[in-house]
């Protein structure tokens, strides 16, 4: 007895036991009223802080059941502590995203992968060209509503020029959006779902290939031949654009080396961190070498002098910058919050593991857990019921993020008790939580999308295959146990 009570996880495992799974539920279902409240009287402001003080609430909830069910305070606090600390990881890769965003848009190496990506649209094939060029965008930016924003709201127009349905038009946008907010390192989504499951950055998008890139290739084929039976009348004008980007930036081939590099660093498994880093001192050279008035605007001179371009480069590095073009609708795109950006998104994972560790401590996510594996044997069902969690979440909570963070945390150990890496549960949430959030019209996403693109969800819903397909693909991977990944074996094909 004397040594359970010097150690804090023998305590959890008494408390574990102890714990009802009503009792367990209590603080998630306190957590998902008030975050659906909280929505909907902030909307899309919801981020800005009110969900993570949420966040803080529920924990505060999860304590309170635990004080009753005698669950040590330092126990709470150490857990939170641990989980705070198993997150180091992620929240020094956003960090660095960050900072990589920052000099990548002031070397021009983004607005070239936007100038080329454009080039490739093609009036007779017009839905698929928009979804490869907002994948390109996407994964360039790591941003599904700046594309959507920007290059999506332009193609909205030439379909509505061409006589294309805006609602086929939104669902080629929107599924090419997410295909590359889902596979971007510069995206938060996919920084977040890898750091609730306990995975890192690169492993986690390299297992998502197995069944993202299924589910874009049927997307593709699916718009070729609804573009092949479509007669659209004149022809996709986008010298506008590509004018304004040759205005602002130097466009140049040779910048596809800096990712170039960075890819063959990560295919070669170098540290996720080092690769970021070189990435962004690679894009800060070359900013000094294609882009030096950029550079000195931002460093605040007229001409590149050493203090100027160190501080151009370290303001795009740290802090926010815009470059300015003559095109409005382009000026959101070509902007980054640099490191100070993924601060919001850090203060998100603070607050959920703050909540997590909590839930962990007075026994309640084993709890959850324990009722799943009864609930669902298989592991097909604990796939299942994890994509129906994040769905739902999406449905009640109104907000993508929170259907990857609440699941992420309910079924991590579950996932770990049927021997399954955690790989397999960030690829579900996903899979699950981040597509689906934009088919739903008052989800944040939902919201947004359909009030940029000027499309309701209900006329993009069907069209947005990529989006609910992706939930699809994951539970056939799941019932035929195609690479889901073991804790004890490499893959299980």
């Amino acid at each position: 007895m004397e040594s359970q009570e010097q150690d804090p996880k023998n305590q959890n495992v008494v408390k574990n036991k102890e714990l009802h799974i009503w009792e367990a539920m209590i603080p998630i279902i306190a957590l998902i009223c008030m975050l659906a409240y909280n929505v909907y009287v902030f909307g899309d402001l919801a981020l800005d802080g009110s969900n993570q003080f949420i966040l803080l609430l529920g924990g505060a909830v999860a304590a309170i059941v635990g004080y009753f069910n005698k669950t040590p305070y330092d126990l709470m606090i150490e857990e939170v502590s641990q989980n705070i600390k198993s997150t180091t990881g992620a929240i020094l890769i956003l960090l660095m995203v960050g900072a990589l965003a920052g000099t990548w848009l002031i070397s021009g190496i983004i607005p070239t992968m936007i100038y080329y990506g454009l080039q490739i649209l093609n009036p007779t094939i017009f839905l698929a060209a928009c979804v490869v060029i907002c994948a390109i965008i996407s994964i360039a930016t790591g941003s599904s509503w700046t594309t959507s924003a920007t290059v999506g709201i332009a193609l909205i127009g030439i379909a509505n020029a061409l006589g294309i349905s805006l609602g086929m038009t939104a669902g080629a946008v929107l599924s090419g959006a997410y295909f590359g907010d889902k596979l971007s390192p510069l995206s938060d989504t996919t920084n977040l779902a890898p750091a609730m499951a306990g995975t890192d950055l690169f492993t986690h998008i390299e297992y998502m290939l197995f069944t993202t890139v299924p589910t874009i290739v049927i997307t593709l084929i699916v718009f070729v031949i609804i573009g092949l039976n479509l007669d659209p009348s004149g022809e996709a004008d986008t010298s506008i654009i590509l004018g304004s980007i040759e205005e602002a930036f130097t466009i140049s081939p040779w910048l596809f080396l800096v990712p170039v590099i960075v890819i063959a660093m990560i295919v070669k498994k170098t540290s996720p961190l080092i690769a970021l880093l070189i990435g962004t001192l690679l894009g800060g050279i070359a900013a000094l070498v294609f882009q030096p008035d950029i550079v000195a605007t931002l460093g605040g001179g007229e001409n590149l002098t050493f203090e100027s371009g160190y501080k151009g480069v370290m303001n795009a590095i740290t802090v926010s910058t815009a470059i300015e073009t003559d095109n409005v609708s382009l000026n959101d795109l070509f902007a980054s919050g640099g490191m100070a950006g993924m601060l919001g998104t850090i203060w998100l994972i603070i607050c959920a593991m703050v909540f997590g560790g909590i839930m962990d401590a007075i026994g309640a996510f084993a709890a959850i857990s324990n009722f799943m594996l009864n609930l669902f044997e298989s592991t097909f069902g604990l796939f299942a019921s994890t994509v129906f969690t994040c769905i739902g979440l999406n449905v009640t909570a109104s907000d993508q993020y929170l259907a990857i963070v609440v699941p992420g945390k309910m079924y991590a150990q579950a996932y770990r008790d049927k021997g399954l890496a955690p790989e397999n549960l960030s690829r579900t949430l996903e899979d699950s939580g981040t597509v689906t959030s934009v088919l739903v019209p008052w989800n944040t996403c939902g919201a947004y999308q359909s009030g940029v693109l000027g499309v309701h969800v209900a006329d993009y819903f069907f069209y947005a295959i990529f989006n609910w397909l992706s939930p699809f693909m994951t539970l056939i991977f799941a019932a035929f146990s195609i690479k889901i990944r073991q804790l004890s074996t490499k893959n299980v094909d």
